[in-house]
């Protein structure tokens, strides 16, 4: 298979992602410092460009972080090509594969929350090279992680108060404010 490898931009500016025409991996996995690439040769490898600040994978692309003083238009075409060479050679994105769980767990209204966020908001913020976890919900208060290029995102607040808050207390009246855990 001949893999082809093209990027986007996100909402954040720090971030890209580097799509490609095969699925890397069900779900996702974020590696957001190097230490967390240790169980990831593809992370690892990534992480020896002294530009990479964060991975993270979804279905087929990685989004990559870089540090503040780098330009995209000096590393996209480094990161493209890398891209392309490891998914050829196979790189491993996981050493051990961990089975992302569709079941949710918790009250009516957890199990709700959660089916809304793997439903409706899943699907938009990977578009944009991120991912969101349901954390908890108590007192009304929903919190979640995002990750990729959610993290630190300039217009993650506008995203998560605009989008995900108003969305919530829509679709499920108990829901009074949505925030997000830091990493």
């Amino acid at each position: 298979m001949n893999i082809n490898v093209y990027t986007e931009l996100t909402p954040n500016p720090a971030t890209m992602k580097f799509i490609v025409n095969k699925l890397l991996i069900n779900g996702s996995v974020d590696f957001p410092t190097k230490e967390s690439a240790e169980k990831s040769p593809f992370a690892k490898e990534l992480y020896k460009f002294s530009f990479v600040n964060g991975v993270f994978f979804a279905s087929n692309f990685v989004t990559i972080t870089k540090t503040e003083g780098s330009d995209w238009a000096d590393v996209e075409p480094i990161m493209k090509e890398f891209v392309k060479g490891a998914i050829e050679s196979e790189l491993k994105i996981q050493l051990e594969e961990e089975a992302e769980v569709g079941n949710f767990e918790g009250s009516e209204t957890e199990v709700k929350i959660q089916q809304i966020l793997h439903d409706y908001v899943r699907p938009a913020v990977e578009q944009d090279g991120g991912a969101i976890s349901y954390r908890s919900f108590n007192e009304g208060v929903v919190t979640v992680e995002l990750r990729g290029s959610c993290s630190g995102c300039p217009s993650s607040t506008v995203t998560l108060k605009a989008g995900i808050e108003n969305l919530l207390k829509r679709m499920v009246p108990e829901v009074t404010e949505v925030v997000s855990e830091a990493l």
